[in-house]
């Protein structure tokens, strides 16, 4: 198969690019670069010795995005390109709302136009909300506590109201939980532009001296340490999920997967993972809780072992090594 992977400069794109085309698919790559580098495109091609296609696209612009799927034979999405600050989101929600579903009607138009009925979505554990049950399993309630997380939610509503339109679609939403970690090679990692709004690429950038301390927003949530818990899942893991995804793809449906470890680790957690693994201190300040936020969220991944086969193997050390280049 022939995949376009929107957003694919971007951080968790870049990575599934690389196990894409190291499973053996070709890929097309589109991304507005807004918060990417095309330094990324050429890692990708370094690491994995194989040349594809590269598009600047903002897929906003549905006359480009035609353009896009006239010129390249595409078999089937993954589909990354959005933002993903949820503080930001909250600041800043109609940019939110236009960017993350106007991209994604415009690549949906265009593949029903030309027949192309494979789509694998970057959706998010946003989607459960505060959630009512922990582990989250795919059936859990369903809802939304920022713009961000909206975005994700609507554009899951649209894709099941696509395949009860037209039952030719085969439609995969993947909800992340929170990835973290890089490429063995150092190559390739979260590496957002300005001030990260996302917990590693901030401990990186203290541990750089880029930035004088970490901020940790709230140290007040019903938890054991009073901050934020997460499931914390390598980006390689993530990245093979979407492979593992694919790999199944054939009978037309709606299909729902968690991708997360089953884990759930609080801020304080995975600064003292980072501080042993790598032999550092982070300083760090309490900061008033972010709008938006909230103090439980890990999955119950089952659903995809049982079905995809696929399972996180990464641990917290190795998502917290920085590999030096």
């Amino acid at each position: 198969m022939r995949i376009l992977v929107t957003g694919g400069a971007g951080y968790i794109g870049s990575h599934t690019c690389v196990q894409l085309l190291e499973a053996g698919y070709e890929i097309v790559v589109a991304d507005d670069l807004s918060n990417s580098s095309e330094t990324a495109i050429h890692y990708i091609k370094g690491i994995t010795g194989k040349e594809f296609p590269f598009y600047p696209v903002d897929l906003k612009d549905r006359e480009r995005t035609e353009q896009l799927f006239e010129l390249e034979p595409i078999d089937g999405v993954i589909h990354f390109a959005g933002y993903k600050a949820v503080g930001e989101s909250v600041e800043r929600p109609l940019m939110y709302y236009e960017n993350n579903l106007v991209s994604t009607m415009n690549v949906l138009q265009a593949m029903r136009k030309r027949g192309i009925f494979h789509f694998v979505f970057s959706s998010s554990a946003t989607v459960y909300g505060d959630p009512e049950i922990l582990p989250i399993p795919e059936e859990a309630p369903l809802s939304a506590t920022n713009p961000y997380g909206c975005t994700k939610l609507m554009n899951e509503q649209m894709l099941k109201d696509l395949y009860q339109s037209d039952n030719r679609w085969n439609i995969t939403l993947l909800r992340y939980f929170n990835p973290i970690g890089g490429h063995p090679t150092g190559l390739l990692a979260d590496n957002p532009n300005g001030i990260p709004n996302n917990l590693m690429p901030y401990i990186i950038r203290v541990y750089e001296n880029k930035l004088d301390q970490l901020h940790v927003y709230g140290n007040d949530y019903p938890t054991p340490d009073g901050t934020g818990v997460r499931d914390y899942i390598h980006v390689i893991d993530l990245a093979d999920g979407h492979v593992a995804a694919l790999d199944r793809m054939k009978e037309p449906g709606v299909h729902i997967f968690n991708l997360g470890t089953g884990t759930g680790y609080s801020v304080l957690e995975v600064v003292r993972a980072f501080e042993n693994v790598n032999k550092c201190r982070i300083p760090y300040v309490i900061d008033p809780r972010r709008a938006g936020d909230i103090a439980m969220c890990y999955a119950d991944p089952s659903k995809a072992e049982r079905e995809l086969g696929w399972k996180a193997r990464r641990s917290l050390e190795e998502m917290c090594k920085v590999v030096l280049i």
